[in-house]
């Protein structure tokens, strides 16, 4: 019993601070490091509440209700951070952008 113990394989629970939203624990996100871009160097995913949380800059941002195709789009366009820019963190009639939190219910992870 103790060899098991021993042996088992323990998982950390990461978790990040997220401008305007504080600590949020990334078990329920699928997490991709991005190496091709000089903006944004992680994107993690929550299928179930469609949201996102980018890494850009050494700081993490939330979206929220991005549909999946659009996650698709962003990993595989020519230019993450151009695609980004023009059409998830443009600016909105209210300057949130079309996946702002603010017009968006973000869930609560904590």
């Amino acid at each position: 019993m103790l060899a098991l113990l021993f042996t088992a394989h323990w998982e950390e629970a990461e978790i990040v601070d997220v401008k305007g939203r504080g600590p949020i624990d990334l078990a329920p996100f699928t997490c991709q490091e991005v190496t091709r871009s000089s903006v944004i160097s992680r994107v993690c995913y929550d299928a179930e509440s469609r949201r996102m949380l980018v890494q850009r800059y050494a700081a993490y941002q939330q979206y929220c209700d991005v549909p999946k195709e659009t996650i698709d789009a962003l990993l595989n366009a020519p230019s993450m951070g151009q695609y980004f820019n023009a059409n998830i963190n443009a600016a909105g009639h209210d300057g949130n952008g079309p996946y702002g939190c603010r017009m968006h219910k973000a869930p609560s992870y904590q």
